[in-house]
């Protein structure tokens, strides 16, 4: 990405990103991953990550108003998959209930660790190209 600048338009921004995330290694998605706030633990966003707290509440809005118990359900549930599967549970939750988060959640629950990559990949691949758009403003 830094190699290809500048970039002459917003699309070819978006574009060289696609291209620059696709294709990359495991450890390179579980990376990303890592430095993702784990869905559902807003409190966690303002002890371990600061610097995208904005970010990072904002695409989580919709959480805030959930029940306790629904969160404590969410966050149950993270655990179980992170078990699973090796890694936090992505998923682009801007526009999303709490029960959507854990209808999706659960459903992933059910599929492989090599299906679950790519869908965490492509999770985290829709929330870089909002946070880009969010930049560019």
């Amino acid at each position: 990405m830094l190699n290809s600048r500048p970039y002459a338009t917003p699309l070819e921004l978006h574009s060289k990103a696609n291209l620059s995330w696709y294709g990359l290694a495991e450890e390179d998605y579980l990376e990303a991953f890592a430095g993702h706030a784990k869905i559902g633990e807003l409190s966690s966003l303002k002890e371990n990550f600061a610097n995208t707290r904005s970010l990072a509440a904002s695409e989580q809005s919709e959480l805030a108003s959930a029940c306790a118990g629904s969160i404590v359900q969410l966050a149950q549930d993270n655990r179980r998959y992170e078990d699973r599967f090796g890694f936090i549970f992505i998923v682009c939750a801007t526009g999303k209930s709490a029960q959507e988060i854990s209808l999706l959640l659960q459903k992933r629950l059910l599929n492989d660790r090599e299906t679950e990559l790519k869908n965490s990949a492509e999770e985290q691949r829709k929330i870089f190209q909002i946070r880009l758009s969010t930049l560019l403003v």
